[in-house]
């Protein structure tokens, strides 16, 4: 941390109207979430199938031999796409035959072909200190002294129960490729099953108060370890806190 807090201050002071005012070194709390989901494969609906489809659509009473002979396809495999398509809840089996279902006629009409995913899991990183989801990798602990919490870390942190609506998971979640897509084929998240807040991890911050002499301005620079970069989140809370004190505390 220290050779990256040096290397940082050698680039802020490429600036000769900039001076360094003060340094320090503290962590806010991210919380590792643990979302389990269901994934939707979709895929252009191949013509095979679109006959099937139209053929139910059009009667009901037709089997796997009829269409067999009616598609010069062997029956095994149109018995085959038949299985398929109850599992994913295209067709129902009635008396006589079968029958497209409100999802059957839906995705006949659209072209594309969706067949639901084994459930998966994936753990995303919340801070609350900026609201939202980070992107970043946690890192091993390099055995440096306990850092202090941000002194703007919402208090109570340790005990707050963290939920989250089904809508932010799945955009926290595609922010960190869950979605996907290649050629044809597309991977979409379509349902939450459910999330659990797993533990909580410390992340290393470096701050400096700067001062522009030129411009006669003090300012933060905030360098946010997890997202490897200057963080203008926690940047715009200190500037917006304690410009005022500082002037006071640094320029007096």
């Amino acid at each position: 941390m220290r050779e990256l807090e040096n290397r940082l201050k050698r680039e802020l002071q490429q600036n000769l109207n900039v001076k360094i005012m003060h340094s320090s070194m503290w962590s806010i709390p991210v919380h590792s979430i643990e979302a389990e989901y269901i994934c939707v494969k979709r895929t252009k609906m191949d013509v095979l199938m679109k006959m099937m489809l139209i053929a139910f659509q059009k009667t009901t009473k037709i089997n796997a031999e009829e269409l067999s002979e009616l598609l010069l396809v062997e029956q095994l495999f149109i018995q085959d796409l038949i299985d398929l398509m109850q599992r994913t809840r295209l067709l129902e089996k009635i008396e006589d035959g079968y029958r497209l279902t409100d999802k059957g006629n839906q995705q006949l009409a659209n072209g594309i072909f969706e067949e639901e995913q084994e459930p998966e899991s994936n753990n995303i990183l919340y801070s609350p200190s900026h609201e939202a989801f980070l992107q970043g990798e946690l890192k091993e602990a390099t055995g440096e002294d306990e850092l202090e919490v941000y002194r703007y870390v919402k208090e109570g942190y340790l005990d707050e129960e963290l939920s989250f609506e089904d809508e932010t998971l799945i955009n926290a979640l595609r922010i960190n490729d869950a979605d996907s897509g290649e050629g044809d084929v597309q991977t979409v998240i379509s349902e939450i099953v459910s999330s659990t807040d797993l533990y909580i991890d410390d992340i290393p911050c470096i701050e400096f108060i700067l001062h522009d002499k030129k411009q006669d301005i003090l300012y933060a620079r905030v360098w946010n370890t997890l997202i490897e970069r200057w963080d203008e989140k926690l940047e715009n809370q200190l500037n917006e806190k304690e410009r005022l004190d500082w002037r006071k505390t640094y320029l007096v």
